[in-house]
């Protein structure tokens, strides 16, 4: 039975903010990514599809720094909704995160029809700023890693009134 992520963050976000092509719930052709907490570490679990091949049996290199930049920023997401006193699921609209920036290393070939595991590491490095480390797994192989700096998102993204 494959693993599942619960309470995804992606899953409280506002409607107009949940159109992101790798987590956004309202973008039907996106990947729907959904990351969660696991202990003190968050998780997204997603099974690439066949149009992810990059050459027959191996993923697309571009489809792991979608995981590592959507994980990074739900994960931003989810550590500043606890700290300040929430969870998914509570019915409190979480902060939303835009990516700062975003580094990939890439480590070993990814297997393509098995379930990845990216699960991150989130340190706060300012009030709106936030490092996310990622390890991708494979069928417990480490195939990639990243680096996402992660900031509030501007106001200037929010829809004029």
């Amino acid at each position: 039975m494959e693993e599942k992520v619960v309470n995804a963050i992606q899953d409280e976000y506002p409607d107009d903010f949940a159109w992101c092509y790798g987590c956004g719930r309202l973008n039907e052709k996106g990947h729907h990514f959904r990351t969660g907490w696991q202990g003190e570490q968050t998780v997204t679990i997603y099974t690439p599809r066949p149009e992810h091949t990059a050459i027959p049996g191996f993923v697309y290199g571009g489809l792991l720094a979608s995981l590592i930049d959507c994980h990074g920023t739900g994960s931003a997401a989810l550590a500043l909704h606890r700290k300040n006193g929430y969870e998914p699921g509570d019915g409190t609209a979480p902060p939303r995160f835009v990516t700062a920036s975003l580094n990939v290393q890439f480590l070993k070939p990814t297997p393509q029809g098995v379930p990845l595991k990216a699960i991150g590491t989130v340190e706060e490095i300012h009030p709106k700023k936030w490092r996310v480390q990622t390890e991708v797994y494979a069928n417990d192989v480490l195939c990639a890693q990243g680096e996402v700096i992660a900031v509030v998102m501007p106001k200037t993204f929010l829809p004029s009134s």
